[in-house]
C-alpha cells in the first residue's frame, strides 16, 4: 500500500522532514485506540451528520462572522491544549517600535508619575496607593486553592482596605510594612522559577518603583498559575475536548454547509487509490477466470488510515488542506519535513553501511556517531535557502573520512579511491527524490507508519523495517506523535468521515469500478 502511495496523484515534491521509550509508544498508540473506541461508541449516528454535497453561497452578517470567528478561536485553543503537551501561555510582549507599546508606556508613566506626586504631598495622599493594594489583594487571593484557609485569612486581615483607609486618614499608615507583607506572601505563593524575581523586590526601597515591580512579578505569577491550571486539567480534557470540538464544528457546518467539500475529495481520492490497487492485485493471471464482479469497496478504516498517510505527501502550495485537519496543518507539514530528512538520512546510512566492512557497520557507537554527523549537516533541510546537492557533497566527504578512520582503528584497510568515488556518487545521487534507494527507504518509512495505524491495538509493536535500524529512534518519535494526532482527529471527526464514506464511497462495487 505504501508503495502505491508514491504512485498516486500526490505531488511528491512537497517536502517531508527525542527519544521516547517503547512503553511511551505503547501508551500513545494503545491509549488513543481505547479512547477512540469509547468516543465512537457514544457518538451520534452517522446518519445524523448532515452535509449537503454542494450549496449555493449566502450572505452573512458581520455579527455572524464575529461569532463564527470566536467559536473557531475557542475550538483551536481547546485543541491545542489537548494535542500539544508543551502548550504554554506566554506573557504578552509588544514589539518595541509598535504604536501599542508606545501608548502603553505613556499611559503607565503618567499613572506612576501621578502616584509619585500624591505620595510626595504633605501630608501624603494614599487614594491611588490604596486602590493598588486592593488590586494586589485580589490577585493574591486568586492564587489560593480552596484548602488555603490560613493564608486566605492572613491576606484578608492584613490587607483590610477599610482599616488601611482609617490608618491613612489618621496618618498612621506604614506603606512599607504592607509592601513587606505582600512580598512575603508572593514568595510563599510563587513558583520556584520566580523566587529570584521576588527576592529582588526586597532590595527596592522607593515605594513607586517597588509597586511597579510588584505588579510586574504578579503578572508573571498569573501566567504561571494559568499554565499550572492547564497542565492539571489536561488529563481530564480529552473527552470534553472531543465533544466540544465536534459541537463547535457542527455549528460551523450548519452555517457553512460546504465546509466538508475538501474532506470529501480527500477521502474519495484515498478510496479510489485503494480500490484501484486492490483491483490491480486481483487481476487474474493469463488463462484464469475473472473474479466476482460484486466485491465490496474498501474498508472505511483502511480508507481513513490511507488518507492520513496521503497528508504526509501533500502538495501544500497548490492543494487546499482538508477542513477537519486544518487546525493541525502545521503539524502535518512538520511531519512531512521530518520524514523527508529521515528518508535522506536513512538512505545515506544504508548505502554507507552496505559498502563498509561488517566489522564497523555493526558497531553501535560508530553508527550513532555517523548518524549525528549526517543529521547535523542536514539540519537546515527545511529552509528554502538549503541546497541538498551541496550538502550531500559535504556529507559524502565527511562520511568517507569517518569510514576510513574507523576502518583503520579496527585493523581494516581504508576505503580505496575507487570505493570512495562510488560511495560519494551514491550519496550525491540521494538529492533526487526519484533515486531508487531513496524511494525504497521512503516506502519502508511509510510502511512503518502504516503498520502502527492498522495494528495500533496489537502487540508486540512493530519494529523498523530492514535497513532502517539506525534511525529507528527518530522513526518511533514521529510515529508516537503521528498516531496520537491521527487517533485524536478520528475521535472528533469519525462520524463525519463514516457518513461521507458510507454515502459516497463504500457502496461502490467492483463491477462499477470495472
Amino acid at each position: 500500500m505504501s508503495e502505491n502511495l508514491d504512485k498516486s496523484n500526490i505531488n511528491e515534491e512537497g517536502k517531508s522532514k527525542s527519544n521516547d521509550s517503547e512503553q511511551g509508544l505503547e501508551d500513545a498508540v494503545e491509549g488513543s485506540d481505547e479512547a477512540l473506541q469509547k468516543i465512537k461508541s457514544g457518538s451520534p449516528s452517522t446518519q445524523r451528520v448532515q452535509r449537503p454535497h454542494s450549496s449555493p453561497p449566502r450572505f452573512v452578517t458581520v455579527e455572524e462572522l464575529l461569532e463564527t470567528a470566536k467559536g473557531v478561536t475557542n475550538m483551536t485553543i481547546a485543541h491545542e491544549i489537548v494535542i500539544n503537551g508543551d502548550f504554554r501561555i506566554k506573557p504578552v510582549e509588544l514589539p518595541e517600535d509598535s504604536l501599542e507599546k508606545k501608548v502603553k508606556d505613556i499611559v503607565h508613566k503618567a499613572f506612576w508619575d501621578c502616584l509619585s506626586v500624591q505620595l510626595c504631598e504633605d501630608p501624603p495622599t494614599y487614594d491611588r496607593a490604596i486602590k493598588l493594594v486592593g488590586e494586589i489583594k485580589e490577585t493574591l487571593l486568586s492564587f489560593l486553592l480552596p484548602g488555603h484557609t490560613r493564608l486566605r485569612n492572613q491576606i484578608t486581615e492584613v490587607l483590610d482596605l477599610d482599616l488601611i483607609k482609617q490608618e491613612a486618614e489618621n496618618g498612621a499608615l506604614d506603606i512599607s510594612k504592607l509592601a513587606e507583607f505582600i512580598i512575603g506572601m508572593m514568595g510563599t505563593l510563587c513558583a520556584p522559577v520566580r523566587d529570584e524575581e521576588v527576592k529582588k523586590l526586597k532590595d527596592i526601597k522607593e515605594i513607586v518603583p517597588l509597586f511597579r515591580a510588584i505588579f510586574s512579578v504578579l503578572d508573571l505569577m498569573k501566567v504561571d498559575m494559568a499554565n499550572f491550571a492547564v497542565s492539571s486539567i489536561r488529563p481530564h480534557l480529552m473527552q470534553q475536548s472531543v465533544e466540544y470540538e465536534r459541537k463547535q464544528f457542527q455549528e460551523f457546518l450548519e452555517k457553512h454547509p460546504n465546509s466538508l467539500d475538501f474532506v470529501t475529495q480527500w477521502l474519495e481520492e484515498a478510496a479510489d487509490d485503494l480500490m484501484n490497487q486492490k483491483y490491480r492485485n486481483a487481476l487474474p493471471a493469463v488463462g484464469e477466470a475473472s473474479g466476482s464482479g460484486d466485491s465490496p469497496g474498501p474498508d472505511p478504516v483502511a480508507v481513513q488510515n490511507y488518507a492520513y498517510l496521503k497528508l504526509l505527501k501533500w502538495d501544500h502550495l497548490h492543494r487546499p488542506f482538508p477542513e477537519t485537519v486544518l487546525m493541525d496543518h502545521s503539524r502535518f507539514q512538520e511531519f512531512q519535513l521530518q520524514l523527508e530528512q529521515l528518508t535522506v538520512l536513512g538512505a545515506v546510512l544504508l548505502v554507507t553501511f552496505s559498502m563498509a566492512a561488517p566489522g564497523i557497520s555493526s558497531r553501535a557507537d560508530f553508527a550513532e556517531k555517523l548518524k549525528m554527523i549526517v543529521k547535523i549537516l542536514l539540519t537546515d533541510m527545511h529552509l528554502p535557502s538549503f541546497h541538498l546537492e551541496d550538502a550531500l557533497t559535504t556529507v559524502g566527504e565527511k562520511v568517507c573520512l569517518e569510514v576510513s578512520s574507523c576502518l583503520s582503528l579496527c585493523g581494516f584497510s581504508p576505503l580505496t579511491t575507487d570505493k570512495e568515488a562510488v560511495l560519494k556518487g551514491q550519496i550525491q545521487a540521494m538529492a533526487s527524490p526519484d533515486n531508487p534507494i531513496r524511494r525504497i527507504v521512503d516506502s519502508r518509512i511509510l510502511t512503518f507508519l502504516e503498520t502502527y495505524l492498522v495494528s495500533s491495538h496489537q502487540k508486540p509493536l512493530p519494529t523498523a523495517p530492514g535497513g532502517l535500524g539506525p534511525v529507528q529512534t527518530e522513526l518511533e518519535e514521529v510515529a508516537i506523535n503521528f498516531v496520537r494526532l491521527v487517533n485524536y482527529n478520528k475521535m472528533v471527526f469519525s462520524p463525519y468521515y463514516d457518513a461521507i464514506l458510507i454515502r459516497n464511497v463504500c457502496w461502490v462495487t467492483w463491477s462499477e469500478v470495472i
